[in-house]
């Protein structure tokens, strides 16, 4: 456990959103006339109408109070009206900190998918909480409580939608127009928010200020395909302020806002279209097929892979193409891994024989190899000292070479999982 999970953000407050990207807080910011947006961890937008405040994204239960207490320096109107981009609860679970003492519940709009998601958080409400420490600093062995806490648990939010849509929608408050597109994306139940007589673009997380969501490696499935369909169609709308779902607005810049929309998709379309040809050329194992695709990216700071890797993008593509199985025939059925690895640590001569490689192979820089290996011997061997302490160290040395958050964490949980005699699952 390396500290609070969210330290990275608060490193960032009211910085440059280009340099602190998906880590930046801060706010309030107004974006347009009498709309502000303010970010503490995740984003939210206000639009102060003549009857009230219609809200995009309400922020986590834990950050939500945080988030409404920036943007209420600003305005103290009611808010009469919340839009969820999605379900996530650091988008859907702040709504209470936001409403006026003694005042009735708002509307809540939101894609039709969203009740199942909240199904699958009420059935798997431990799974989730536990995949989620681990992305994002903890690993359920001796978490942080601090950390544990602000997180959050997954069960349906204090404010669950009210009005829900499969097709796009119009809401019109005050004066204001509200264009509501369901979309999929880092979720089947996403929505953006257009609204035209601002100018103002609330993407949620199909835009946060870092290489697209779409690969997480322990998530449900993810949709880079139709992500890029909807980064198209938001371009078209030619916002002109820009109110991400992480990261930094910008405000007022038409031109930026189309570059950052157009670039995103153009990444996503490549990644979608190289993995695709790929699979059409002979279905190899999906194992290797990866190494097929060229994963570099444009050097544009909303494209960093600061929190995912585009090697889970393309993963997470062959997931929905091609299936769950590798296509190592011995993986169709496997045997227990620790039967696997007890065989394969035999044959190496031993567990201390597959430190000693395991060694060789981190001097020389080959870590990838080197984690198979450490794999291997704590499988075989979990409760060996020498073993746990090996590859500890290996994962933690693994974490420090990645730029994206998902992959430092998982690495760091892995770590944790080693030292504890435990092999990672």
């Amino acid at each position: 456990m390396q500290g609070n999970p969210t330290d990275r953000f608060f490193q960032h407050e009211n910085g440059d959103p280009a340099e602190a990207g998906f880590f930046w807080t801060g706010g309030p910011v107004e974006v347009a006339e009498r709309t502000w947006f303010a970010s503490v961890f995740s984003g939210a937008t206000a639009f102060e109408t003549d009857e009230g405040i219609v809200l995009v994204d309400t922020g986590t239960k834990y950050f939500g109070p945080q988030i409404a207490a920036r943007i209420r320096q600003r305005t103290d109107e009611p808010v009469t009206h919340v839009i969820y981009t999605h379900g996530h609860v650091d988008h859907a679970y702040g709504t209470a900190h936001w409403l006026r003492d003694g005042q009735g519940p708002p509307e809540v709009y939101a894609h039709e998918a969203m009740a199942d998601r909240f199904g699958r958080y009420a059935r798997t409400p431990r799974h989730n909480s536990m995949i989620n420490m681990r992305q994002f600093g903890g690993t359920g062995i001796g978490a942080d409580p601090e950390a544990d806490q602000a997180l959050d648990t997954f069960e349906a939010p204090s404010h669950p939608p009210t009005v829900t849509y499969g097709q796009p929608t119009e809401l019109a408050v005050g004066g204001l127009t509200f264009e509501l597109h369901p979309a999929r994306g880092e979720t089947d139940d996403a929505t953006w928010v257009f609204c035209p007589q601002r100018g103002v673009l609330c993407t949620g997380d199909l835009i946060s200020w870092a290489l697209p969501n779409g690969g997480n490696p322990q998530k449900a499935q993810r949709y880079p395909w139709d992500w890029a369909e909807a980064l198209r169609e938001m371009a078209a709308c030619r916002p002109r302020s820009l109110a991400p779902g992480h990261g930094g607005p910008v405000v007022d810049d038409a031109d930026l806002v189309q570059r950052i929309l157009v670039t995103t998709a153009e990444v996503l379309e490549r990644l979608t279209e190289q993995t695709i040809a790929a699979l059409e050329d002979g279905s190899p194992p999906h194992v290797d097929l990866v190494h097929a695709v060229d994963v570099t990216l444009p050097d544009l700071p909303w494209l960093v892979p600061m929190y995912d890797d585009p090697e889970f993008l393309v993963r997470n593509i062959i997931r929905w193409f091609g299936g769950w199985w590798t296509g190592r025939p011995s993986e169709l059925k496997p045997a227990p891994r620790h039967d696997v690895a007890v065989e394969v640590v035999g044959l190496a001569g031993g567990v201390t024989a597959v430190l000693e490689r395991m060694a060789v192979l981190v001097e020389d820089g080959h870590l990838g190899l080197a984690r198979h290996l450490a794999d291997w011997a704590l499988e075989a061997e979990p409760a060996h000292r020498a073993v746990q302490a090996a590859v500890a160290s290996l994962y933690d040395d693994s974490a420090d070479t990645e730029p994206s958050l998902m992959a430092t964490n998982l690495f760091r949980s892995a770590a944790a999982y080693a030292r504890a005699g435990r092999p990672f699952a």
